[in-house]
């Protein structure tokens, strides 16, 4: 018998660099639809894997495994940081959410998610709309942020709590939580993004902005009187903070150099190219709050909440992502360790299986 060259991601996925013990990836496929998808399950200790569905046209298999590994691994420790009794999952789908996503394509996808017998409990992520997790709950039960389910889109609440949370960043490197007058680079204006521009806004920060999608751009623009660069130059802006709230992987080396402000803190997952890029950031005296831990507030929102009740408890748990915050620099500095390094270790410490 020939030996089959490891060249899949599938023959090379215990190899893979960002595999970390992982339960569960499985690979699914519907002709019919166009569906193909990767849906990584990377820890049920506190419970059922929750994590959102990211439709994205992925280079190749690799990119998009690589993406499901890293981001599922990141839900479980977002879910232990935020106090959830859930794991961590991840579900990708190989397609160009403006060209390739249709509602039977996502029906599908909920008939994968139903044959994992709730182990996975799906949700809106980028490429995603509500209207895509209404489809997905025609074949599921395992579905969150449905009009049946809870509040319904859960990106108000992401964007609520990062901006406590970059208000937390702001207090422990300015001397202050206030605002006014501060400028603040956000790249990406999803829903997220630019939910957490109006909060900006509001709270009179002046705001550069940029998207792939010209349209958001001018809405912006018209909103919040924002001043405009491009995609590939909002890490380099002219700000007090930057905040990344498109793709991750845009912390590296090739762009940690040209940062010019003094905080990172956005709604972007993985957002670190690299565990050594947050030691970079700490060594120019830039501070970082840790991805998973100022985003959480979608998964809280989506996790607690219940139909037809209001959101106070919702609100109340995302509000306390600042403090967590707080808590997470005030670490970091006296043990001169980076953020990501303490929210890591408390993330942990809420991981010890209980038998």
């Amino acid at each position: 018998m020939n030996a089959v060259p490891k060249t899949t991601a599938i023959a090379g996925v215990f190899d893979h660099p960002e595999f970390r013990n992982h339960e569960t990836v499985s690979f699914v496929c519907d002709p019919a639809t166009g569906l193909k998808a990767i849906i990584a399950i990377h820890d049920t200790t506190r419970g059922p894997a929750l994590g959102g569905c990211r439709v994205w046209p992925y280079g190749s298999t690799d990119e998009a495994l690589t993406d499901a590994l890293r981001l599922s691994r990141g839900m479980t420790y977002k879910n232990a940081l935020a106090g959830l009794d859930l794991g961590g999952g991840k579900a990708v789908i190989l397609a160009d959410p403006r060209k390739d996503k249709t509602p039977d394509m996502m029906r599908a996808f909920g008939t994968y998610v139903e044959r994992l017998s709730g182990s996975y409990i799906t949700a809106e992520d980028v490429g995603v709309s509500p209207s895509d997790m209404e489809a997905v709950a025609e074949r599921t039960a395992h579905v969150r942020g449905t009009s049946a389910t809870g509040l319904g889109d859960p990106s108000p609440y992401t964007a609520l709590g990062v901006f406590e949370g970059l208000k937390a960043a702001a207090a422990h490197a300015f001397g202050t939580s206030a605002l006014n007058g501060i400028t603040v680079s956000v790249q990406g204006l999803g829903h997220v993004g630019y939910d957490l521009c109006a909060h900006l806004h509001g709270a009179g920060a002046r705001l550069i902005v940029s998207d792939i999608h010209a349209p958001a751009v001018d809405r912006a623009v018209a909103a919040f009187g924002a001043t405009v660069v491009a995609p590939s130059e909002a890490h380099a802006a002219p700000a007090d903070i930057f905040a990344p709230c498109a793709l991750g992987g845009g912390l590296n080396a090739r762009t940690i150099p040209d940062i010019r402000a003094r905080i990172v803190a956005g709604a972007a997952n993985n957002q670190l190219g690299h565990a050594a890029d947050g030691a970079a950031l700490k060594a120019r005296g830039i501070l970082y709050a840790p991805d998973y831990a100022i985003n959480a507030g979608g998964v809280i929102s989506i996790a607690l909440a219940r139909p037809g009740e209001a959101d106070d408890l919702v609100r109340e748990k995302t509000l306390a992502i600042g403090a967590t915050l707080a808590e997470i620099f005030r670490r970091a500095e006296a043990e001169d360790l980076t953020p990501e390094a303490v929210a890591d270790r408390m993330a942990e410490e809420r991981l010890v299986r209980q038998d």
